[in-house]
């Protein structure tokens, strides 16, 4: 059985994973990198710092007496010239050094190549036609139309996503000044759903507290301009309501549960019209999402709807699948290594 590896050094999580030629996993390890509670994020020299003495460890708890066939290594955030980030390059070097002694092939893929794998491992599926893939995460929100290759399956252009904040970056800082541990994301949801919990009644919920408010909630501003999203605006309002609520006064959790809920209404509404503004420059049938901020039940929901609209497939890794993990480059190593045979 031909065995093939997947490392993925990313900003917030190390990850490692085993799968056979046919995309089954065999195991996998991940850890998030530690934030010290209060922080919003980490410099790269401390992401590498723990990559570096974290993989060895992770890739240890991996079955051990596998022949490897060959390697796949998330070795930059992205496929553009200039793309590069340090935490990158410790996942690199241990693909380089592992390949060289045994002998096998690696493969490097963009990080946005391998949540996109991510998926289609899951869905057990590559597309032979175009698609967009929507990529939201703590250090990204891309869309990408992707078109069918030959040597790397898919391109992936390119062609809209935040202007300021990403996604994540934007709900944790929200989770951050509500007390929230990093990062948020997770926390955020659990005290939205205490008031919503049905994804499809987001926006009734949100109309209706409103509405019954006399003035003291209101919704969130949406920034989207020619298909691109501003999330600093929004993110800097919700900020003073919170500094004005949190003026010598503890923050009451109905108060935390309204504002996690603004927010991500403001994000549901947000990607909503990048998408549409898109699809009607450029229709395709399928959309891929990606990223670990994707594994929310209220962004799904809003992409789902979004689908049924415009008549478009809307696929998703399952949430685990969904965040930061190496599968998709472990995956993308046994595809090529099989082409390439």
């Amino acid at each position: 059985m031909k065995v093939y590896l997947g490392l993925d050094t990313s900003c917030y999580s190390t990850s490692c994973a085993l799968v056979n030629e046919s995309g089954e996993l065999i195991g996998q390890a991940r850890k998030l990198l530690d934030v010290k509670p209060g922080e919003r994020g980490l410099q790269q020299s401390q992401m590498v710092f723990q990559h570096t003495r974290a993989l060895p460890d992770l890739i240890e708890q991996l079955p051990s007496g596998v022949q490897l066939a060959g390697i796949g290594v998330s070795a930059l955030p992205r496929r553009e010239k200039d793309s590069y980030m340090p935490a990158f390059l410790v996942g690199r070097g241990m693909a380089k050094s592992l390949g060289h002694l045994n002998d096998v092939p690696v493969y490097e893929f963009s990080h946005q190549e391998n949540h996109i794998l991510a998926a289609l491992r899951v869905l057990n599926c590559v597309p032979d036609e175009s698609f967009y893939a929507l990529h939201v995460s703590g250090g990204t929100t891309e869309l990408l139309y992707c078109e069918p290759a030959e040597e790397t399956f898919f391109t992936a252009q390119l062609i809209s996503g935040a202007l300021d904040l990403h996604g994540g970056q934007f709900v944790d800082r929200i989770g951050v000044a509500l007390d929230l541990p990093f990062p948020a994301g997770p926390h955020m949801e659990r005290i939205a759903k205490t008031l919503c919990d049905d994804p499809k009644a987001l926006k009734k919920t949100v109309n209706r507290l409103e509405s019954e408010s006399n003035g003291d909630f209101k919704m969130l501003p949406v920034s989207v301009k020619n298909g691109a999203i501003s999330f600093g605006g929004p993110c800097s309002e919700a900020m003073r309501r919170i500094e004005r609520a949190n003026n010598g006064h503890k923050l009451s959790d109905d108060y935390k549960a309204q504002t996690a809920l603004t927010v991500f209404h403001c994000m549901t509404r947000s990607l909503q019209k990048m998408l549409t503004y898109h699809w009607e420059q450029r229709p395709a049938g399928t959309l891929i999402a990606v990223g670990g901020v994707m594994a929310n039940s209220y962004l799904r929901q809003a992409l789902f709807d979004f689908g049924q609209s415009r008549k478009v497939k809307v696929l998703f890794a399952p949430p685990e699948y969904s965040s930061d993990n190496a599968t998709g480059v472990a995956y993308g190593a046994a595809l090529l290594d099989a082409e390439n045979k």
